[in-house]
């Protein structure tokens, strides 16, 4: 589907106005979409790059997303010290590190630093826990999502089911270290340091997850084309 034929079909799909949802819960705005559009997989065709993700979007939401996992060679302390010295227990007794970073240090003393090339979780004591280079999370980023296509839908409820009107729809695309930067900065970006001790096994890491929040997506990319909806 070329990004005129999927503009004409929402343009079908916006004139049937509030539409109900074919699945429950906080997917079901994307999922209802793709069906409306017929669509198996969850992409659209470019001219000049290989696909654009569609994302369904909920007007007002602020809920975070995931928009991709990056840990390779970031790590300045070993992951299970870290662990061992600034993580909390669960439930179970089992010691880990699931944090979600800012700028403020958390209760374990943690807080996201971010510096003129770079970003990283540190400690109030000086001690450097991981850093990412600002251009290699710009690399990431455009790998994992080199377009996105943003659709907004007015949502309301009726008897107890979710009802969605689809609307307003941009192509989003590129991004660079400085917009990188300044989302972070206004923590719209944040970071999800996800692991645990495996007891002699050392660290079990569920990927560092870069997190935005849903209404602040489009601050991500450089180019935001209105798609005429």
């Amino acid at each position: 589907m070329t990004i005129k034929e999927f503009t004409q079909k929402l343009k079908k799909i916006k004139k049937q106005g509030y539409i109900p949802t074919k699945r429950r819960g906080p997917t079901g705005v994307g999922y209802t979409l793709e069906e409306l559009l017929n669509m198996e997989e969850n992409n659209i065709a470019l001219p000049d790059l290989a696909k654009a993700e569609l994302k369904a979007h909920r007007d007002g939401s602020g809920s975070m997303i995931t928009l991709f996992t990056f840990n390779n060679k970031v790590w300045k302390t070993d992951p299970i010290g870290a662990i061992r010295k600034y993580g909390s227990n669960d439930k179970n007794g089992r010691r880990g590190m699931y944090y979600t970073m800012s700028l403020k240090p958390n209760s374990a003393g943690l807080f996201l630093e971010i510096g003129n090339q770079e970003i990283g979780v540190s400690h109030i004591s000086g001690e450097k826990i991981a850093v990412w280079k600002l251009e290699k999370l710009e690399e990431r980023f455009e790998q994992k999502i080199p377009a996105l296509v943003l659709v907004h839908a007015f949502s309301e409820e009726r008897d107890g089911r979710e009802y969605f009107h689809y609307g307003r729809a941009s192509l989003l695309q590129g991004t660079s270290p400085s917009i990188l930067k300044n989302q972070f900065k206004k923590e719209h970006l944040l970071v999800d340091v996800r692991m645990h001790d495996k007891g002699t096994k050392g660290a079990r890491n569920h990927g560092t997850a870069f997190r935005v929040k849903e209404d602040k997506l489009s601050f991500l990319f450089e180019r935001v084309t209105d798609l005429g909806i």
